[in-house]
């Protein structure tokens, strides 16, 4: 079997993994925790956070619908005394794990404080039996109720649920819904007149008959319908619901209807952390900018417990294969697993060459049978997936930390032999489709990270489709036109995606500019395009220099390069949607008027679609696997 050996430590939530060196030095290396360098490069996305303090321990775990938002209220100033600027002042480290929902959110900060205990956590001490949904079935207008214990009396129970808190959000949405009445019998039967909950549109006020008694039938009905999981007939009998009232011309039903629907989509989210069942752990590695991340999800008895980062010194690798690979050999075959035994599923995000050899290894150290497997489904696909997010969003904000670019700035003046360190770097770059909508992108890195105020996009007009050396030059005319004008600040370094030809058109524009004091430096891919063998044309075509695959100095400009190169491409995909007027589904291969269509019945509304994740898509009549993961690919081009 091949292997490849990691150079150096691999670390785990900036402390050691004990290979190489041990744990005095990685706490001697722990410093103050930089927020705002940690929130610059913090996720928008859903999911769960872990605050650890220098020993390494937990301090807080919490949930977040939008996870830099989220973080970013507890750097905000405090109260003097409060228990979250105590908090605060005793973080070391964030570690965030990004969910594909709210949902998946609660149940894994659940399991997480369940486990862990953290100081700082409101820890529940109710949970010796699971809650459930009562309905109290024998009333002539049943009631929706929260219930934990023993089932004594009469009706009917929906559950067991992972907590209270989705137990809660369920009665909360159902509430909205379909309005069925949530009091309790005492409440109800001494009403003369309506309470705020029906003036605030969450019941139908059956305590003094503002319903027909068949009609909170039929409501209460629908809730037991979704409640016994029956959600695509309920869906239907809505959808059909919408599309009679709309022909009547009964638009306020209809409206309701759609508010239904798009409810009943948030509700009926696939809770698939806890989902399956088994021992599993869940691999994804990620490499970028030549550091590399490995993200490993626990799974035990089929429900997610939690999750850590490694951040091994890649040397010579530089593909997810091989990394993986080297991960596996070491810390499961060496090591004997992440948390001290061997989990009978292994679930990575990409196939390895020596697949059959590294299972065969892996049984044998391990001493019983395990399944090494990279193309999975259901669930797992979305473990993968979870683990996959986790590993680059927590990847780029360890690149894009402020010390990490201080480091980066200093070795690329030691390499470059520049007298003073260099303040500020631009670097450009072109993106179109097959010569349409060229748009030419200019970022900014300064020794604080990606200054993003400062980055610029360039529609490129008037030249030959697909012309990069011209559309280069408009761009960089253009900058520094308006700089020499006082609109701008001239850069230390300008990085030019591309060969020789690129650079030639900038040097030739700063030359008529006048503009003399700019190094200028082409960055060109080797012929097999891998990152770390890139040739950098410094000052012009004819000086030539290669930095080892490992420099910090080279990191910094692939770094910057490859922001350059995304920047563009969604400047490109911006440009080309905004020439469109029809919806955003036209224009997909596939779908056609009847599949949009059923896409709005099914989910009530555009925005419920666009939120809508690919399995959600799929169970759309008509909506193919593939079909699913273009239409989803196309309303979230980032």
């Amino acid at each position: 079997m091949k292997k490849t050996a990691l150079t150096g430590p691999v670390h785990t939530d900036d402390t050691c993994v004990d290979l190489d060196v041990d744990a005095a030095k990685a706490k001697k290396a722990l410093k103050h925790f930089d927020s705002d360098s940690f929130l610059a490069n913090c996720s928008h996305r859903p999911g769960v956070y872990q605050m650890y303090d220098h020993q390494q321990k937990h301090l807080y775990i919490g949930k977040a619908k939008h996870l830099k938002k989220r973080l970013a209220s507890y750097f905000r100033r405090q109260e003097p005394g409060s228990k979250t600027e105590a908090l605060v002042k005793k973080i070391a480290h964030i570690d965030v794990t990004v969910t594909s929902s709210e949902t998946e959110a609660l149940i894994l900060e659940h399991n997480l404080i369940k486990t862990e205990k953290p100081p700082y956590n409101i820890l529940l001490r109710d949970d010796k039996s699971y809650p459930y949904i009562y309905v109290s079935s024998q009333h002539d207008y049943p009631r929706l109720a929260f219930h934990r214990g023993k089932q004594r009396t009469k009706g009917r129970y929906f559950g067991p649920f992972p907590n209270r808190y989705a137990v809660r959000e369920s009665l909360k949405l159902l509430q909205k819904m379909f309005k069925v009445r949530q009091c309790e019998d005492s409440f109800f039967n001494n009403r003369s007149r309506p309470c705020l909950q029906h003036q605030i549109g969450r019941c139908s006020a059956p305590c003094v008959e503002k319903i027909e008694r068949s009609e909170y039938a039929e409501t209460v009905r629908k809730s037991m319908l979704f409640l016994e999981g029956e959600n695509d007939d309920l869906t239907e009998q809505l959808s059909a619901e919408m599309d009679r009232a709309a022909e009547q011309l009964n638009f306020e039903q209809a409206a309701e209807k759609r508010d239904q629907l798009a409810h009943l989509r948030r509700i009926q989210e696939k809770q698939f952390i806890d989902s399956g069942r088994g021992d599993i752990d869940i691999i994804a590695g990620a490499i970028h900018s030549g550091h590399a991340c490995v993200q490993v999800l626990y799974v035990r008895r089929g429900r997610m417990l939690g999750s850590r980062s490694y951040y091994p010194a890649v040397g010579i690798i530089d593909t997810v294969e091989a990394l993986l690979e080297a991960f596996i050999s070491q810390i499961y075959i060496i090591q004997g697993g992440a948390l001290g035994t061997v989990p009978s599923e292994l679930i990575i995000n990409a196939p390895l060459s020596d697949n059959a050899m590294l299972s065969e290894a892996l049984n044998s150290s391990a001493g019983k049978q395990i399944k090494l497997l990279h193309s999975v489904r259901s669930a797992r696909s979305r473990w993968l997936e979870m683990a996959g997010q986790t590993a680059d969003q927590n990847l780029l904000a360890r690149i894009n930390s402020r010390q990490q670019v201080n480091h980066r700035f200093e070795q690329l003046q030691k390499d470059l032999h520049l007298d003073e360190l260099p303040e500020r770097l631009e670097c450009f770059d072109i993106s179109h489709s097959s010569g349409e909508q060229t748009v030419a992108s200019c970022v900014v890195f300064t020794q604080e990270g990606a200054k993003k105020s400062d980055y610029r996009k360039f529609n490129i007009e008037g030249i030959t489709g697909g012309d990069d050396y011209a559309a280069m030059r408009q761009a960089i005319e253009r900058r520094y036109t308006r700089i020499k004008k006082g609109e701008g600040v001239l850069p230390d370094i300008l990085l030019i995606d591309g060969g020789k030809g690129q650079l030639n058109q900038a040097i030739e524009v700063l030359e008529e500019l006048q503009i003399n004091e700019v190094l200028i430096i082409g960055v060109a891919k080797g012929a097999s395009r891998k990152p770390g063998l890139e040739t950098l044309y410094v000052g012009s075509a004819d000086n030539p220099l290669t930095l080892p695959s490992d420099a910090a100095s080279l990191h910094l400009i692939q770094q910057v390069r490859d922001e350059a190169h995304r920047f563009a491409i969604t400047g490109h995909r911006a440009r080309r949607a905004k020439k469109k007027t029809t919806s955003p589904l036209e224009g997909i291969v596939g779908v056609g008027p009847k599949r949009r269509r059923d896409l709005l019945r099914y989910f009530g509304g555009w925005q419920e679609i666009e939120r809508a994740n690919i399995d959600e898509l799929i169970k759309v009549d008509g909506i193919s696997q593939r079909l699913a993961q273009d239409i989803h690919a196309a309303l979230h081009p980032h």
